[in-house]
């Protein structure tokens, strides 16, 4: 059966077993499909969501006609992180385990969940490509460390393989900005915290651009004509969206480190046994691209950095034409 459009499913886990020793009760990852699985499944195309994001925003990377991805030959999935909203999140999930009660994630359990979707649904079919930003190209990189024979290609925009120590004191910025917040009650709010939301979104701004950006007044190229108006957007943005959400996904991204997953007594990244590439943007500031050359060249993959004054937002998709082009280039080498 051909699917001509967008359409969402949800995948029950049931009672799932976490890398923490906790188990998410009636679990549910939901995800988004585009088009269906060809008889030699081979054309299986797995794009995870990153930080704060839902499915339809990774559609731009299949929508815009000119990716490799357009014509209808591929079936697109993208499952919705864990603490994503859409996904089992604090928001969603059973009185035991709502709020500030839902368990510890990590990206193994987010890995390990699409793994059983795949094999249940999808005809445990190889995806020909994993890909994905910021914390979907993390989704990426853990793929092909927990299951490396089970990974056609791989790129991972704008992304590590661990949470470096300056990434980490980032986010523990960005989380102590919104837990200062009197009315966030250690995760037991009865409404919003809006002023840690809004607190937490003007931090963030600051980190997810670079200084080119901010300086040459690049904004402007987004749409906004001053900094209080991109400021405002963040804002407006996170206002929208939940607290503990973000706080679990903050922590998922916080304690990733592929370097434990493997043979045990590893320590090193396992080499990729796929093509792979890892595309950092030249000024991103906490997924740096130093950081993804040492990642690169530990996996065996390729480095191709996005020169870009965006910062991390370079790699975001559909949010810059020249950018998004250059990754479309690479996500048709590594199809092909």
């Amino acid at each position: 059966m051909s699917i001509e459009k967008w359409q969402e499913y949800e995948f029950d886990l049931g009672n799932f077993p976490l890398q923490s020793g906790e188990v998410l009760s009636n679990g549910k990852l939901h995800y988004h499909q585009f088009g269906a699985l060809n008889a030699p499944k081979s054309n299986l195309i797995l794009m995870p969501t990153y930080y704060g994001g839902c499915g339809i925003d990774n559609y731009p990377w299949v929508d815009d006609p000119s990716s490799p991805l357009h014509g209808g030959d591929y079936c697109v999935i993208i499952p919705c992180m864990f603490g994503a909203g859409e996904s089992s999140s604090p928001s969603n999930t059973g009185v035991a385990q709502a709020g500030a009660d839902f368990p510890t994630l990590s990206l193994v359990d987010n890995v390990r969940a699409q793994r059983e979707l795949i094999k249940c649904r999808f005809a445990d079919a190889i995806p020909c490509l994993v890909m994905g930003w910021s914390m979907g190209g993390m989704q990426a990189l853990q793929w092909a460390q927990l299951y490396p024979e089970r990974v056609g290609s791989l790129l991972a925009i704008c992304a590590t393989a661990k949470c470096y120590p300056h990434n980490r004191v980032f986010l523990d910025g960005v989380a102590s900005a919104l837990m200062a917040d009197a009315e966030f009650a250690d995760g037991h709010y009865t409404a919003a915290p809006e002023r840690g939301l809004t607190a937490f979104a003007k931090v963030y701004a600051g980190w997810a651009y670079s200084q080119a950006f901010f300086r040459d007044a690049l904004y402007r190229e987004l749409g906004f004509e001053s900094i209080d108006e991109l400021l405002s957007f963040w804002v407006e943005d996170h206002l929208n969206q939940d607290a503990n959400n973000l706080l679990v996904q903050l922590n998922t991204w916080r304690n990733t480190d592929s370097t434990s997953i493997g043979h045990a007594g590893e320590v090193t990244l396992q080499k990729l046994r796929c093509p792979g590439v890892l595309m950092p943007s030249s000024s991103d500031l906490y997924f740096t691209a130093a950081d993804a050359a040492r990642d690169a060249a530990k996996l065996g993959a390729q480095l191709k950095i996005l020169e870009s004054d965006f910062g991390h937002i370079a790699g975001g998709p559909g949010r810059l034409a020249d950018e998004t082009q250059e990754i479309f280039k690479t996500m048709e080498v590594l199809l092909q």
